[in-house]
């Protein structure tokens, strides 16, 4: 990190103020948690606007093309307002090309400072040089007003009745497309005990859904070789069968929900299906196929033997009938031939995966995939995308038709009036921002309120594309 203007101190009558936009995925997300926590606690207060900060923080993604262009023109749209602007984030970790030195840098060469992701203390230096905060031991420690502080889990971003907890960073993989290793590092899996800590933290503040991320959840704790932690004084092992069993126990005294996101098809993930069929966590899990050809999953050089992931979805369904399974695919791939990607439809119609998105292959710079022979045309990149995701929403569709006339439970996500007119929510098939909606219709009873942040079980009575509709009972 290096600094390019000189230190400029707050004025003693005021409390400094710090922009913040967060970018990217939901690792991501709990990176800039835990930034907002610190400058929270050193009595940093946050602004609503460019124009009304002192400096602004960007949380850059640096995955694909599209999100390189979002975060660079957010960093430029900071610097216009504001002049002021700290880059942090996966994007702040690459480099431009032909050895032009970092990206952000040679972009925006007014930027206060760059760094690269899961780098809070770097960051917090940065601010410190560039805007120094009054001690006021009234003041420290006391988290923003708009701010959802969680004691001990610190700030979060996300409504107050939900929350990501993420358990590791980086990822031991070197999939072909992807450059999440260079940004990220390898696998660095959290102590288990400092993990279950933020869960109750969590929950004892009112979050009725914990989404458990990571790079790689099904390998949380390879790196420590399984090590025993502790929890409430007893021996824990720092595994994904373990942890989802704690989990669980913390979250049923509240109700809540446990979710599992980015679970690599390993065969040891066969052991976490009846705890969901327990209850102990959703029946949910957000798998990463990529691909179902074998050839293609070689050149992705993707763990796991993915020509067995069929075999793999029908064994956890008898284990768990109520099991959703969403995904994501690359169409278009280096080399991906028609066959290949039929094979791919095939898959999708009999493995009837319930939620599934579709990324056209991007040639994002630095991976490796990019010198694989067979670069297809991105316009042939695109039409392959658009015919993968018509048939995925033919499957979702038919699937959702299924539970008509069933009764879910169904957490509130919006309810204006207390539901009088209806209000959105989410069943146990649909993670926030990814999946699809409950449409909530006005309650048949006058007494029956929605609140948000609170579950209600409602009658299944019709679908709207990728959403449900449902009456309160």
């Amino acid at each position: 990190m290096s600094d390019t203007a000189s230190p400029t101190a707050a004025p003693a009558t005021s409390i400094p103020k710090v922009g913040f936009v967060s970018l990217g995925c939901p690792k991501a997300l709990t990176d800039s948690e835990l930034i907002l926590t610190q400058l929270s606690a050193e009595g940093y207060q946050t602004s609503k606007t460019f124009e009304g900060a002192d400096l602004v923080i960007v949380n850059t993604c640096g995955f694909i093309d599209d999100a390189v262009k979002e975060s660079l023109d957010t960093i430029g749209e900071a610097l216009a307002a504001n002049g002021k602007v700290i880059v942090t984030g996966c994007l702040g970790a690459r480099e431009a090309e032909a050895g032009g030195g970092n990206l952000v840098r040679q972009m925006h060469p007014s930027v206060l400072a760059v760094t690269g992701p899961h780098a809070t203390q770097e960051v917090m230096d940065a601010v410190h040089t560039h805007l120094p905060k009054p001690h006021d031991p009234f003041v420290d420690l006391v988290p923003g007003a708009n701010l959802q502080f969680f004691g001990e889990a610190g700030i979060k971003l996300t409504p107050r009745h939900y929350a990501y907890l993420k358990i590791s960073e980086g990822c031991n993989h070197r999939c072909t497309f992807c450059i999440i290793p260079s940004m990220r590092g390898d696998l660095v899996s959290r102590p288990i005990g400092d993990v279950l800590k933020e869960a109750r933290a969590l929950f004892e503040g009112g979050v009725k859904e914990l989404l458990v991320v990571s790079q790689d959840t099904s390998a949380y704790g390879v790196d420590t070789k399984y090590r025993t932690g502790f929890w409430d004084g007893r021996p824990v092992r720092t595994r994904l069968l373990e942890l989802v069993q704690a989990l669980g126990e913390i979250a049923a005294p509240h109700g809540a929900w446990v979710r599992l996101h980015y679970v690599y098809p390993y065969p040891s993930v066969d052991e976490v299906i009846p705890l969901m069929a327990q209850g102990l966590a959703l029946p949910y899990l957000d798998v990463p196929f990529q691909h179902s050809h074998p050839d293609v999953l070689r050149r992705m050089k993707r763990p796991a033997s993915g020509e067995k992931n069929l075999e793999r979805i029908q064994r956890w369904r008898e284990m768990c009938p109520e099991l959703v399974v969403r995904s994501t695919f690359i169409a278009g791939f280096p080399g991906e031939t028609e066959a290949e990607f039929e094979h791919l439809l095939d898959f999708l119609r009999e493995a009837r995966i319930d939620r599934a998105g579709c990324f056209a292959y991007s040639d994002v710079k630095g991976a490796a995939a990019n010198e694989l022979p067979g670069m297809l045309p991105l316009e042939v990149r695109e039409e392959r995308r658009a015919r993968f995701m018509a048939v995925a929403e033919e499957v979702s569709a038919v699937k959702l038709r299924e539970r008509i006339g069933a009764t879910m439970q169904v957490l509130v996500d919006s309810a204006p009036g207390l539901g009088r007119k209806g209000g959105v929510g989410r069943s146990y098939a649909d993670a926030p921002e990814i999946d699809g909606l409950v449409r909530l219709l006005p309650p048949e009873k006058v007494s029956k309120q929605l609140k948000v942040g609170e579950f209600t079980r409602a009658r299944i009575v019709g679908t709207e594309g990728h959403d449900l509709v449902a009456l309160p009972i």
